[in-house]
């Protein structure tokens, strides 16, 4: 998972210009656009020179010598099966040491290509190294399976992709339009601030139930988290909310991202004990550009 160290610098004036988020945000509806956050430049404050282009994660099935090796590579529409995979190291053996990030050794990220049957799931690992986790689609298709992971021989994250195949009659669907508000389970979400390509760029969530802001509760170390998705190679990203951020109905995280076009957002946030699942489109422009 990313750090977001640049929100640290804009965190006062974040604070200020979502002040109101919380009830302005959830009167807006889907087709009502709310108050953009502001864009940042993506100036590098120390050097004076453009911050680095977000690179785009889960492409590969190999990255730096590490390799996702599913077991389990068709899958059965409607039947509950064990999906199991290793994380084979430069060595060519399953690695079985990890860097515990957001209370999990490894996320598990199952959806099909169209986006549509979003999973995030928590793998339990063995001790020679194979992962293991019941799993249940609902329908045939094409699908993909991001593992997210730190070996404890790096310092940084990796996120690694691989294919699987449910046969079966495959129709895929439309991607919804973009949103500034989505209903779950009783809850509204709405967002504020759109994903953007070659600029710093954050975005707001707020979740209110029957009108009024809720306290998000904890959930694996974080108040929300949030996958992007781009539509087409579907280039992976896992945003989570800026570091001390406190309890309260809004979660703000780094929207910068690897390319511009449409996406999709995967918001996971806590309620009551319980996880819910809040998904929206936003389309994404290349943000500011510089003389």
């Amino acid at each position: 998972m990313r750090t977001s160290v640049r929100l640290m610098t804009y965190a006062l004036g974040l604070i200020v210009v979502f002040a109101g988020a919380a009830g302005a945000g959830r009167a807006f509806g889907p087709d009502a656009k709310p108050a953009p956050a502001p864009a940042h430049p993506a100036m590098d404050e120390h050097s004076g020179h453009e911050a680095s282009a977000v690179p785009a994660e889960g492409l590969q099935i190999t990255r730096a010598g590490y390799t996702l090796s599913p077991l389990t590579t068709r899958l059965t529409a409607g039947s509950a099966q064990t999906f199991a995979f290793r994380i084979v190291g430069p060595d060519g053996r399953a690695v079985t040491q990890f860097t515990e990030e957001h209370g999990t050794e490894l996320h598990l990220i199952v959806v099909r290509r169209d986006m549509a049957g979003y999973q995030h799931l928590h793998p339990v690992r063995a001790a020679d190294g194979t992962w293991s986790v019941p799993l249940t689609i609902a329908e045939p298709g094409a699908y993909r399976a991001f593992a997210d992971f730190t070996p404890r021989a790096r310092a940084e994250e990796l996120v690694l992709g691989a294919d699987l195949d449910a046969p079966g009659d495959y129709q895929p669907r439309l991607l919804p339009q973009p949103a500034w508000a989505t209903t779950v389970d009783g809850y509204t979400v709405t967002r504020a601030g759109e994903p953007q390509a070659g600029t710093d760029s954050w975005m707001t969530v707020s979740v209110s139930r029957n009108g009024q802001p809720v306290t998000l509760e904890p959930y694996l170390g974080s108040f929300g988290h949030l996958v992007a998705l781009h539509q087409g190679d579907l280039a992976y990203l896992h945003l989570h909310p800026q570091e001390g951020a406190t309890a309260g109905p809004d979660v703000t995280v780094d929207a910068s991202v690897p390319a511009t076009g449409a996406y999709r957002l995967f918001l996971e946030f806590k309620h009551d004990g319980r996880v819910h699942l809040a998904e929206f489109t936003a389309t994404t422009g290349a943000g500011h550009t510089h003389n």
